[in-house]
């Protein structure tokens, strides 16, 4: 059967909280929205090869305005508010933003295939050019390994990154 057309919904338990606040280390990842305006526009527009590297796919195509991102910002509060998506912003113990993960039904950013239909969430992530220097890259895939299947609930991930650390 072709799914390619298909979104695999979310399969939370009826009392599903999402966090809202998750810690790893030196990592804290809050739920993203437009109180993160600024530091989002200034983060992405500094690393967009950095983005399409690790992250890969068609996001972002080019740097974003405040008009977009703005938008961007709350279409993400509003998924995270219905539990059909969930964005986070990551920023260190210094209130230095590091980066974001969003955690999709299958079909949204990955094309649904049968082999994927095991997985519960699509699972990426970025950080900024400078976090990915310091190994923050590596260190975040580490904090979701550990935050999807203990903090929110998902034992079958999948992530989509480009570049998947070792």
């Amino acid at each position: 059967m072709d799914y390619s057309r298909f979104i695999k919904k979310l399969q939370l338990p009826n009392d599903f909280s999402a966090p809202k606040e998750l810690t790893f280390e030196d990592l804290i990842a809050r739920p993203l929205t437009r109180s993160d305006l600024q530091a989002d526009i200034d983060a992405v527009n500094s690393s967009l090869e950095t983005i399409r590297n690790t992250r890969g796919g068609s996001w972002p195509e080019e740097a974003v305005s405040e008009e977009f991102d703005v938008l961007d910002l709350v279409w993400h509060e509003r998924e995270f508010r219905e539990d059909s998506s969930f964005a986070y912003v990551v920023y260190d113990a210094n209130n230095t933003y590091i980066g974001c993960f969003y955690l999709y039904p299958l079909g949204v950013r990955t094309e649904l295939t049968e082999a994927l239909l095991e997985y519960n969430i699509d699972a990426s992530w970025w950080v900024t050019a400078s976090a990915y220097e310091q190994g923050y890259y590596q260190k975040l895939y580490q904090a979701l390994q550990r935050w999807l299947p203990n903090d929110l609930m998902f034992t079958k991930v999948y992530y989509s990154n480009k570049e998947m650390p070792a």
